[in-house]
């Protein structure tokens, strides 16, 4: 009996010294990522879960969900929450519909002069900001819980988007501005016909081929640094393995776009969002911050970092990402609508959760939040294609997220 047990454990050893430096949570998410996207391709009828435009329509329908996101990850790594996302979401979106189109025409908005549709938007994302600082007010400064705070927000704004829009809907929009939601790089593939391709957008494909590249020179030269410094790394061969199979996911989103309108510009403004906010999480005393309140609040103010700016900050920032989600999905719907954003502050925060941030605060990345969303679409998506009832895909939605949740309180237990 004692050598059955001495050869598992030497097992079990050699298994966890050739997983040292892996990070199981954030590889079980992709695995799963892609996992789901293999079973849905062999389930769907007629795998319409692979058509060049399911993917498109697929990115674009959750691009405002991911937007919200990023922010939400930010908030949640510092132990807060925010429940008021959607609905400041909709409110944002009736502000742009006024700004934009409505203000000659509904009584009450007379005295707006009309603006263009950039100012439009910026006006837009800076009433985010100022939401976001009067929330961001009432948590850093005056002390009340986030939960509190944003499940006022909730219905405060909820509130104020019915009041802009008196209840009724604002659209259409002008062509540019729904270009934002529903807009493609190049959507006429007119590079591709200078160049005799037709059969492919052949921006979508050299964008592509971009990222592949800046997405392994970045993976390389991640771990030569850390390398250099003596730090733990992957192990070789599943280095070159993960990288090898998210150029492939990325080489195959891509060539499905390239077949389709392109790729959308929705997509263009995530991955931007995505890299700068990669960088300011991982390269920056902000985001060092942030980890750190999380982690472990006492210590944080011992050791100085003004955790009062440092929420607040974080708060302005997730009103004017909100604002931006709002104004997609008022772009891809073409129409400032009461009920826009109902249910997003729960996709954004089961997003982070299933993306492997920890219910603890301290514990998350950008790109594992985005996963997670991605999750959620392919899941959702999936199961609309194979006609599961809305009965059925919360239910199963719902399981997810508790699996994922408890999966992150069973690891933490195990490294106790």
């Amino acid at each position: 009996m004692s050598n059955i047990k001495e050869q598992e454990s030497g097992v079990i050893g050699k298994l966890r010294n050739r997983l040292k430096g892996v990070d199981l949570r954030q590889n079980a998410i992709f695995l799963a990522l892609l996992t789901l996207i293999a079973y849905f391709a062999v389930t769907t009828p007629n795998h319409a879960s692979l058509t060049p435009d399911n993917w498109s329509n697929l990115v674009v329908q959750n691009g405002y969900i991911l937007v919200l996101a990023i922010g939400m990850v930010m908030i949640i790594i510092a132990g807060h929450i925010d429940l008021s996302v959607g609905s400041v979401a909709a409110f944002i979106g009736a502000v742009s519909g006024i700004l934009a189109v409505r203000p000659l025409e509904q009584n009450g908005w007379d005295w707006l002069p009309a603006s263009p549709w950039f100012v439009a938007i910026l006006g837009a994302i800076i009433i985010g900001a100022l939401v976001g600082m009067w929330q961001g007010f009432w948590v850093a400064y005056v002390g009340i819980p986030a939960f509190i705070v944003t499940l006022a927000g909730m219905l405060l704004f909820r509130g104020l988007a019915l009041m802009t829009l008196q209840n009724s809907n604002i659209g259409p929009f002008p062509d540019a501005f729904r270009a934002i939601g529903n807009g493609f790089v190049d959507k006429e593939n007119t590079l591709g016909k200078d160049f005799g391709i037709e059969s492919h957008n052949l921006v979508a494909l050299i964008i592509t081929a971009v990222g592949i590249l800046a997405l392994l020179w970045s993976s390389f030269a991640t771990r030569r640094g850390r390398i250099k410094y003596s730090q733990s790394v992957e192990p070789r061969t599943w280095f070159f393995v993960k990288n090898a199979l998210l150029a492939v996911m990325i080489g195959f989103v891509g060539n499905k776009l390239s077949q389709s309108s392109g790729i959308p510009w929705t997509l263009v403004l995530l991955i931007f969002l995505i890299v700068i906010y990669t960088v300011i999480m991982k390269q920056t005393t902000f985001g060092r911050h942030i980890y750190a309140i999380g982690g472990n609040l006492h210590a944080a103010v011992l050791s100085g970092i003004n955790v009062r700016r440092v929420n607040f900050w974080l708060f302005v920032n997730m009103g004017m990402l909100s604002a931006l989600s709002g104004i997609l999905i008022t772009a891809r719907m073409n129409s400032a609508v009461p009920k826009a954003g109902d249910g997003f502050e729960l996709d954004a925060i089961s997003s982070v959760f299933i993306g492997g941030a920890s219910v603890q605060g301290g514990v998350g990345t950008v790109t594992g939040s985005i996963v997670g969303g991605m999750i959620q679409g392919v899941l959702g998506n999936g199961m609309n294609l194979n006609s599961v009832g809305i009965d059925f895909q919360m239910t199963i939605k719902g399981l997810v997220l508790l699996f994922a949740v408890a999966f992150d309180v069973w690891s933490k237990r195990r490294t106790k």
